[in-house]
């Protein structure tokens, strides 16, 4: 299948999603999140596909968030349906997947693009990533999974502080919260994470997706739970005067005014 915002490619079993949206810094919308699924759908159920490596186009950017302009004059409703079916389609999608899945994070890594690399099962970063959620900033918050996974990994005082100051995290930070497994410099990044890949492929294929699914049992109790009061959350904030405004000014490109 032909994609227009992915580029595909497979080298020896190894195959590298790359999302194509450079000038828009690789932002997610309703696009690319199809065409994400499609293309997940595809190589799980490809017998010449062993390991997944997602990575954005570029070396600004892996995914400097979701598209803001597709917010714009949603409601309650239309930003909860926004919000389940990108967690459904791809984050929740790459997560319970049968095969490991690496994100290669070269550049900005900011609210959807740093909640589409947690869903990813581990995770490899230039030395010029950048992470952080901005969401309260716009008079939102994460809406794909950020407040449940990003605790799981640095725990909840950490998690607190990087979503309500809305702060940016460099490389060398994330690493030191166990939320990279290595940083290296922006020309080695898709070879490094090819080697990784190549060393989870050494293994049971077999195993490695138990161990995908036992791994993620641990953390199921009440899961559903929490990923249903984010997007129940998410949503709500969209009755809110101050995400009309947080919107404008971010699409203006000025500082917002909350009251």
């Amino acid at each position: 299948m032909r994609y227009e915002t992915l580029r595909i490619s497979i080298e020896e079993k190894i195959l590298t999603i790359t999302i194509d949206r450079e000038k828009q810094l690789n932002a997610l919308n309703t696009q690319v999140i199809d065409e994400l699924h499609q293309a997940l759908k595809e190589a799980y159920g490809d017998e010449k596909v062993k390991g997944i490596i997602i990575t954005g186009a570029g070396n600004k950017a892996f995914v400097a968030g979701a598209d803001i302009k597709e917010f714009v004059g949603l409601n309650k409703e239309e930003a909860f349906r926004l919000a389940k079916k990108g967690q459904q389609l791809v984050f929740d999608f790459i997560e319970s997947g049968s095969k490991p899945i690496l994100a290669a994070i070269n550049g900005f890594a900011l609210g959807g693009g740093f909640e589409l690399a947690l869903a990813c099962h581990f995770r490899v970063a230039s030395a010029n990533a950048q992470f952080g959620f901005p969401e309260v900033g716009l008079g939102i918050i994460p809406g794909y999974g950020g407040t449940q996974r990003l605790p799981q990994i640095v725990g909840k005082a950490k998690a607190m502080e990087l979503v309500l100051t809305a702060n940016r995290i460099n490389a060398e930070e994330a690493k030191s919260l166990s939320l990279v497994s290595q940083v290296v410099l922006p020309e080695y990044l898709i070879e490094t994470s090819k080697q990784w890949m190549s060393q989870v492929l050494s293994q049971s294929p077999e195993a490695i997706s138990s161990a995908i699914k036992a791994i993620n049992a641990f953390y199921k109790e009440d899961r559903d739970a929490g990923f249903n009061t984010e997007v129940e959350e998410f949503s709500t904030c969209f009755l809110t005067t101050n995400y009309t405004e947080g919107v404008d000014a971010f699409i203006n490109k000025r500082k917002p005014q909350f009251k």
